[in-house]
């Protein structure tokens, strides 16, 4: 047998030798267009995920003036909250500074605010600014 002619190959299988490198070209074209919507979908969640975060600490400071407490340890609670986002005091605001001898309708509002920048630029070089909004009844 080893003086037999070689058979041919099949029709298929010469047809699928012409496309050895499309696979690749594929590949190459739908990666970047991958890549950048895993990125988008991270910086999404980063960004809901620090809002969230922004939220609950003003829901605690404002908890914290309405029951009897003051500016003071609400600033403190609210930054305990924040904690890695490194909100300063000046993104914080605390009206009215204290409950206490306040009117039975009376409501406190702590907003904090906090610039959420983006890996890279790629979304946006500037950012966008995110905050979070607590309302309660002094009481």
């Amino acid at each position: 047998m080893s003086g037999s002619p070689a058979r041919p190959r099949p029709r298929p299988a010469r047809r699928l030798l012409g496309e050895r490198g499309a696979a690749a070209v594929e590949f190459a074209l739908v990666v970047p267009v991958l890549l950048l919507l895993l990125v988008g979908i991270m910086e999404v969640s980063k960004a809901f995920n620090t809002q969230a975060t922004l939220s609950a600490a003003a829901r605690e400071g404002a908890r914290t003036v309405a029951t009897a407490g003051t500016a003071a340890s609400a600033l403190s609670i609210v930054q305990s909250a924040v904690g890695t986002l490194g909100v300063p005091a000046s993104a914080i605001s605390i009206t009215p500074l204290t409950c206490v001898g306040a009117a039975a309708n009376t409501t406190v509002t702590v907003t904090v605010t906090h610039r959420q920048t983006f890996l890279g630029g790629v979304l946006g070089s500037s950012g966008a600014t995110l905050t979070g909004r607590a309302v309660m009844r002094c009481g």
